[in-house]
């Protein structure tokens, strides 16, 4: 299983509304995804830090992941949001 855990970082308001306005369906896509074990994207006790968790059945759908993600409204949205992300093989 591959397991991505961390946060995502807003640089202000206006980058948290953009991407809570993307962020019900980029869940609801990648939820849908074959090989999409879990995926929760959830606020922190910071308004502009929001916590990852994610699980994917092997690497191929972590990567497909990765490439529809890549493609998405969502990543256009939130291209000012910094990624702190680990991504682990827990095979």
């Amino acid at each position: 299983m591959i397991r991505v855990t961390g946060t995502l970082h807003c640089p202000d308001a206006a980058a948290r509304d953009a991407l809570d306005a993307h962020l019900s369906e980029h869940v609801r896509l990648s939820r849908a995804e074959p090989g999409c074990l879990h995926f929760e994207i959830v606020p922190t006790a910071d308004p502009l830090v929001l916590a990852v968790d994610e699980g994917y059945r092997d690497a191929d759908a972590f990567a497909a992941h990765k490439a529809r993600a890549a493609a998405s409204a969502w990543a256009a949205a939130t291209g000012a949001v910094r990624r702190a992300l680990e991504v682990r093989d827990e095979a």
